[in-house]
């Protein structure tokens, strides 16, 4: 629970300083069978010029590997206070990973971007896994993964 409670923190935090609006908005990543062992997954955010804003959750709990998760690890430095409090397990092959958050309103339509980089032990790392824009008339839309996730989705 102080996991959640730190996530929702965060993700209200990076978007605007004194925001006063929220939305829970449930993360759905679906895992294709790739045969390999859990996935490391970073979602984070950036702004319309491509700059990290900040990590909403990290999936996968040893820090030896984020170097691997390597757009995240270049825009935060792997600094682990990125993720603090906001790590989950690793996701297997065939599973989903399912978390819901209190994202800023001001989050939506207004140029930000959702990244997922993906890393599998012994296996090839896939920065941008997924892209996606975060967008009211995006929400509920599946986006494919480019190797190990079949399919991203954000519902509000």
């Amino acid at each position: 629970m102080k996991s959640l409670l730190s996530a929702l923190a965060l993700t209200t935090a990076i978007a605007v300083p004194g925001l006063a609006l929220a939305r829970p908005v449930t993360l759905t990543a679906n895992m294709n069978d790739y045969g390999g062992d859990g996935a490391y997954l970073a979602l984070y955010v950036t702004d319309a010029q491509g700059t990290y804003l900040g990590s909403l959750w990290m999936a996968g709990g040893k820090s030896k590997y984020y170097q691997h998760l390597s757009d995240w690890h270049r825009a935060t430095g792997g600094d682990p206070a990125e993720i603090n409090g906001i790590t989950g397990a690793s996701v297997g092959a065939g599973r989903q990973l399912k978390i819901t958050l209190d994202l800023a309103d001001a989050l939506f339509d207004a140029g930000y971007e959702l990244h997922i980089d993906a890393s599998v032990e012994d296996m090839r790392d896939s920065p941008s896994e997924v892209v996606v824009p975060l967008t009211s008339a995006d929400a509920g839309k599946p986006v494919p993964g480019r190797r190990y996730i079949r399919d991203f989705t954000y519902d509000m």
